[in-house]
């Protein structure tokens, strides 16, 4: 999730994804995607958190490489990239998938969410969460993309202008909830997990 707390109050960027989608089509998203294989492979400017990967490690139980881990936040960045032309870092022109080398420093770590059974398409989705300000973003750069159109930046106390999938709702009001507790987003706040098990839908937290 990009952040733009430039007027005061704070506003997130979201998309619509395209109608021909077979998964959550017109509907209003955060940019992203799917981790890649090739994502550990790309060059990064400068590390993720070290309290994030602790979060990281923390959700997987110790189980994955910091390298896997470190790929989840890459792909974040080249997903936003490609979906809203946003580029996170410092310039490169290196032999790489991305034109930029990406800053994962800023990244808070929001929420871990697994689509429910009954899906054509389920994920395990992680969010992130970067102020626009802190990564040097303008938020007039972002455009709109194959993946997402009708790009907007919405009021996070305020979405009624659109129209999202229940999870995205949820996850929209967590970032909410932590924005009033601290509108830093300090790093290394215990992350909510959400999943099905057993048709219930549950949020831990790890």
């Amino acid at each position: 999730m990009l952040l733009d707390r430039s007027g005061g109050d704070v506003r997130v960027l979201v998309g619509k994804r395209h109608r021909a989608h077979v998964f959550m089509p017109d509907l209003h998203v955060f940019p992203g995607g799917r981790r890649d294989s090739g994502d550990r492979l790309i060059p990064w400017n400068s590390d993720v958190h070290p309290a994030v990967l602790e979060r990281l490690k923390a959700g997987y139980r110790q189980r994955a490489t910091e390298s896997r881990l470190r790929a989840i936040a890459l792909a974040a960045l080249r997903e936003l990239h490609e979906e809203a032309s946003i580029a996170i870092g410092s310039a490169y022109a290196g032999n790489t998938a991305l034109p930029f080398l990406p800053d994962l420093a800023n990244l808070r770590y929001i929420a871990r969410a697994i689509t429910p059974p009954g899906h054509p398409r389920r994920f395990d989705t992680h969010f992130f969460a970067v102020f626009a300000d802190e990564a040097g973003i303008d938020p007039m750069d972002s455009r709109e993309s194959r993946e997402l159109e009708d790009l907007r930046w919405i009021d996070v106390n305020d979405a009624s202008s659109v129209t999202m999938p229940d999870i995205t709702e949820i996850i929209l009001g967590e970032l909410r909830e932590n924005l009033a507790r601290d509108p830093s987003l300090p790093f290394g706040r215990p992350v909510p997990f959400f999943y099905t098990r057993r048709g219930r839908f549950i949020r831990d937290v790890f």
